[in-house]
């Protein structure tokens, strides 16, 4: 029988108190990685994090992470109430909220205390592409097509720059980050559009992409499932919004959390209602 797609990975009880019922949560976040590397990244703060809920609930959590093949999975899993909290992307936080407006923002990374952190598009090392415009003609490569970066952003700072999509001889999605930058530097693709984490990674690896423009994104946010209880979902903030474990931060590479508010997506927003005009339809029309 084969392992199911989605990969459940259970962190166990750092608390055992056999008097009390041991709280159950389950944490979602889908690949815009490889699978192994989403794991190694969460398991540190999530163990963390089940550490001090334990503590500040008065009885033991267990958490298992979940992750989900893919975007649209993962955004189906929190709007369902398949896993009690999530980490996800603006542009799916967005669509998520559109989906089920009862979903609950807990908190947002801080990168820095900065709510932003930043998109690349790349070129070949070699490549002769020196501005966007230079782009026309040329094949592109997109992440998923729900990614904030791999998609809404990159396209809409094409659109600013008078790129359409049938401007590009050719493009695709590939799905995730690390692959684009993989194919940008394998010459199957003049350029593509990553985060600048996986950029940096891929460049220490030895892949040969250079940035051609850095653009802002806002920083990932949290969020509780409608069918998560308020006490739970309280703690929860609490927690996170205190969490200064050294370690469990930098697997995360990110050094904390801060409130979180929907209007703190309004520019990923805007970009998702614009995007039509990137195919050349009038979002009026």
């Amino acid at each position: 029988m084969k392992t199911p797609i989605t990969t459940t990975l259970l962190l166990f009880t750092l608390i055992t108190a056999p008097a009390h019922a041991e709280v159950k949560l389950s944490f979602g976040v889908y690949t815009s990685d490889k699978p192994t590397t989403m794991v190694r990244q969460f398991r540190p703060v999530l163990k963390a994090l089940q550490a001090r809920l334990s503590d500040k609930l008065g009885e033991p959590v267990r958490i298992r992470i979940q992750v989900a093949k893919n975007y649209d999975q993962g955004i189906e899993d929190l709007v369902t109430g398949k896993v009690d909290f999530a980490r996800m992307g603006p542009a799916s936080y967005i669509t998520s909220k559109q989906r089920n407006p009862d979903l609950q923002l807990l908190v947002m990374e801080s990168k820095q205390g900065s709510k932003t952190f930043y998109g690349i598009i790349c070129v070949h090392e070699q490549s002769p592409i020196k501005e966007i415009g230079h782009l026309k003609g040329r094949s592109f490569a997109f992440g998923s097509p729900r990614s904030t970066i791999g998609r809404y952003l990159s396209q809409h700072l094409l659109l600013q720059n008078g790129v359409f999509a049938h401007d590009l001889a050719s493009y695709k999605y590939l799905g995730r980050h690390d692959r684009v930058g993989a194919a940008v530097g394998a010459g199957q693709f003049d350029a593509g559009a990553l985060k600048e984490s996986t950029f940096k990674k891929l460049k220490k690896k030895g892949t040969p992409i250079r940035q051609l423009v850095r653009f802002p994104n806002v920083t990932k946010p949290w969020i509780a499932s409608s069918t998560l209880n308020t006490r739970t979902i309280s703690a929860l903030k609490e927690t996170l919004l205190e969490l200064k474990d050294s370690a469990a931060l930098k697997a995360l590479k990110k050094s904390g959390f801060l409130p979180a508010d929907d209007s703190d997506y309004a520019p990923i927003r805007e970009s998702m209602q614009d995007n039509e005009e990137f195919f050349g339809q009038s979002k009026h029309s």
